[in-house]
């Protein structure tokens, strides 16, 4: 695994840790390095602009926002950065997370955020996503994610 920062992973809530440690758990499996924090596009934007622009120092490639109800963080944190956005819907709100699906999948033109599906599926779909994308120019994450896939189909 690399030192710097490859996949930044956001919540808006520490009610959110209990889905969003499956995705943290699946980028580790990949040997993705990555980090999970909370920050809340509502409650403070300030500190989540600094935290995003720190992880870019820092060389995060790809970010995975998981975001419940208004779900702003995925759309907010791409307004921030020209770099991929996953963003995982999260149920909290509507019954089986409708509205933070539709809210992550609604992006003006020209602020794409990827959605996945609602809760852990979803989170662990991101992570795989964000090993992909890494994966166009990482040999070793891509061998990792070829490991993974043929040990699916074994099963």
């Amino acid at each position: 695994m690399k030192n710097e920062l490859q996949v930044a992973v956001l919540m808006g809530s520490e009610s959110d840790r209990e889905t969003m440690d499956v995705c943290l758990q699946e980028l580790e499996k990949l040997g993705v390095a990555a980090e999970l924090e909370v920050h809340s596009a509502h409650r403070q934007p300030k500190r989540t602009v600094e935290y995003v622009e720190g992880a870019l120092q820092r060389g995060a490639k790809v970010f995975i926002a998981g975001a419940g109800m208004a779900a702003a963080l995925p759309g907010f944190v791409a307004s921030l950065t020209t770099k991929p956005v996953i963003g995982v819907p999260l149920a909290s709100g509507l019954p089986g997370g409708i509205d933070a699906l539709y809210s992550i999948a609604q992006m003006p033109p020209g602020v794409p955020v990827a959605a996945v599906a609602v809760g852990k599926a979803g989170a662990r779909n991101a992570a795989i996503l964000a090993a992909e994308i890494l994966a166009l120019s990482d040999e070793t994450i891509a061998k990792r994610l070829e490991e993974m896939r043929a040990e699916w189909r074994r099963k």
